[in-house]
């Protein structure tokens, strides 16, 4: 099983969640996972599938401009104007594809970690639930959730996710607050060889992550879904 690792793009919000989603949906490849980080071309913030969209709408800034878009998985609201995004796509019958979505969670976040670590960062993954605290999707980075990846002396998240899983396998979207780690003082491009390494290690992969061109999407599905990614009709839906 190999994973490839796609070359870094900016987008819309729009855009990249579309783009996200039509890597689990046309870019099948049994044999392979699938890795890219991405940047935003504007302020974004995005919001779980699930979320009722008045709630969303009172946690936003006010008087600000900015992207706003339903993602395809759960979880909270996540504030992407100083984040480090990615998405993971895992095929069908992989088998962390196939285990429960906690076990999978965990196993990517352990990775990202581990990456933090080789950068000299006292990260580790949140071992617990608090019986104590409210399990429905709020506001991404206000609270670290079980298997978030957290600072080991102060507890405060530095990573978070949500997955989304069909017929044609896993999505998994991730976000890294920037703020958690030091300024001036974290070398971006060696973690992200670093995260690369230690994921095609969690997802049994030998030889090592590979480099490969940007897949052949059909332009139209790609311009049509993130249209609809940006209508009323989606971000608006509950």
């Amino acid at each position: 099983m190999s994973l490839h690792i796609l070359p870094t793009r900016m987008a819309g919000a729009a855009e990249n969640m579309a783009i996200d989603f039509l890597l689990l949906q046309r870019y099948p490849h049994a044999s392979a996972s699938r890795f890219r980080h991405y940047g935003w071309r504007a302020p974004a913030f995005t919001f779980g599938y699930g979320q009722k969209i008045a709630f969303v709408r009172e946690q936003l800034p006010r008087d600000e401009v900015f992207d706003l878009c339903r993602r395809p998985t759960g979880g909270g609201i996540v504030d992407h104007r100083d984040d480090w995004t990615y998405a993971l796509v895992l095929p069908r019958n992989h088998p962390l594809e196939e285990v429960r979505a906690m076990l999978s969670y965990r196993a990517v976040h352990e990775a990202l970690a581990g990456a933090l670590r080789e950068q000299g960062i006292a990260a580790v993954v949140k071992p617990a639930a608090d019986p104590a605290e409210d399990a429905t999707p709020g506001v991404c980075f206000q609270r670290a959730e079980v298997f978030d990846v957290v600072d080991e002396r102060t507890g405060s998240k530095i990573a978070g996710a949500a997955q989304k899983r069909n017929k044609h396998g896993l999505l998994f979207q991730g976000s890294m607050a920037r703020a958690a780690v030091p300024a001036g003082h974290f070398a971006w491009d060696d973690f992200e060889q670093q995260f690369a390494a230690q994921l095609a290690c969690a997802l049994g992969q030998d030889g090592g992550p590979v480099h490969v061109p940007w897949p052949k999407f059909d332009d139209d599905e790609v311009a049509g879904l993130s249209e609809q990614y940006a209508t009323p009709e989606w971000i608006e839906k509950r």
